[in-house]
C-alpha cells in the first residue's frame, strides 16, 4: 500500500536508506539534499519504505503543486525492487496534486507513456576506457579547445571558493536563465557548502596566466556516478577553450574511479551537441507535465 507521509513524520533513515540501496539511487534524493533546494517536500511510501518518491510542492491562490525545485536534475521513483509498479505512484500522484511539474530518472522506464509524460533528454559519457581513449573519441572541435587552452596558459584549481563559481554563473548564464532569483543563488550556496561537507562534490575553476577566473563548476559525486550540478566560463573571455578545458579535467581526475560522467542533461540541441561532442551518448528520461485543474485556473499554470 501507498502512503502519503509528510516530511515532519518521515522516519528519515528509511527513507535514506531506501534511496542510498534503491536500483535507482540518485543524490538529488536525499533528505539532506531537498531540505537545501525544495520550499516544502512529502513522500509517497510503498510498504515499509520498500519503494518511496519524494514530492517538492508549493502553494499559490491556497492551491498545492507539484514543482521543479532549481538544481534538481532527477527524483522520480525509488525502489529496492525492480518490479515496483511505477503507475501506482503516479496516479496515486496526480489524485492529490491537480498540477504536476517533474523529472523523473532515466531508470524510471515505461513502455507506453502517457500523453502527460513528456520525453526529454540528458548526456552521458562512459568512463571505462583509459584517459587516453576517451580523449581520442573528443571531436575535433574539442580538442581544438584544448590546444588554445595550452595556449594560453590555463590552470586548474580543485576546491575554489564557491562564492567564486556563483558569481561567475550569476554574471554570465544567470543573465540568460528565466525566472531565477537571488533565493536560488542562496539554496545554490549552501548546497555547494553542505555537498563539499559530505564530500560528495567538488568546486573546479580554471584561470588564465592573469590569474583572471575564465571557469567554473560544481561536480556532484555519488556511488559509480559524477555530474556537472552547474557551470560557467566567462562569456566575455571565450576564445580560450576555457570551458572545454574544464569539462575534460574533471573528466582526467574521475576517470579512474567512477563509471559514468554525466552532464546534466539538455534537450536543447546546440546544448546537447556540445555535450555529446566530449564522446557521450544520450539517455532519455520522462518529465511529468500534468494539469487537471479547473479551466479558469488553468491559466496560473500552463
Amino acid at each position: 500500500m501507498i502512503q502519503y507521509i509528510k516530511r515532519n513524520h518521515l522516519n528519515v533513515e528509511k527513507y535514506d536508506f531506501c534511496i542510498e540501496k534503491s536500483l535507482q539511487s540518485r543524490v538529488y534524493a536525499f533528505s539532506w539534499y531537498l531540505d537545501i533546494v525544495a520550499d516544502h517536500w512529502d513522500v509517497l511510501v510503498l510498504d515499509d519504505y520498500k519503494a518511496v518518491m519524494p514530492i517538492p510542492f508549493r502553494k499559490k491562490m491556497l492551491i498545492k503543486y507539484v514543482y521543479p525545485p532549481f538544481w534538481m536534475l532527477e527524483l522520480g521513483v525509488f525502489s529496492l525492487d525492480k518490479n515496483v509498479d511505477l503507475e501506482l505512484f503516479f496516479n496515486e500522484l496526480c489524485k492529490r496534486f491537480r498540477f504536476v511539474e517533474t523529472r523523473l530518472n532515466t531508470d524510471n522506464v515505461f513502455e507506453n507513456p502517457d500523453a502527460y509524460l513528456l520525453k526529454k533528454q540528458m548526456q552521458v559519457l562512459p568512463l571505462e576506457s583509459e584517459y587516453d581513449t576517451i580523449l581520442k573519441n573528443y571531436r575535433k572541435d574539442r580538442r581544438k579547445d584544448l590546444s588554445k587552452a595550452q595556449k594560453a596558459d590555463l590552470t586548474e584549481k580543485w576546491g575554489d571558493n564557491p562564492e567564486t563559481l556563483i558569481e561567475l554563473f550569476k554574471n554570465n548564464v544567470g543573465k540568460r536563465t528565466a525566472n531565477i532569483v537571488q533565493k536560488d543563488y542562496d539554496v545554490l550556496k549552501k548546497l555547494i557548502e553542505v555537498g563539499i561537507q559530505k564530500r560528495v562534490g567538488e568546486v573546479l575553476s580554471i584561470y588564465d596566466k592573469s590569474n583572471n577566473l575564465v571557469a567554473s563548476g560544481f561536480f556532484l559525486k555519488h556511488q559509480k556516478a559524477i555530474t556537472i550540478l552547474v557551470s560557467s566560463t566567462d562569456f566575455k573571455n571565450r576564445k580560450n577553450g576555457a570551458n572545454t578545458f574544464l569539462v575534460d579535467r574533471a573528466i582526467y581526475k574521475y576517470q579512474k574511479n567512477f563509471d559514468f560522467f554525466s552532464f546534466g542533461g539538455s534537450s536543447i540541441q546546440s546544448i546537447a551537441k556540445y555535450f555529446l561532442s566530449f564522446g557521450a551518448s544520450t539517455q532519455n528520461y520522462m518529465q511529468i507535465k500534468y494539469n487537471n485543474l479547473p479551466f479558469l485556473l488553468k491559466l496560473f499554470k500552463k
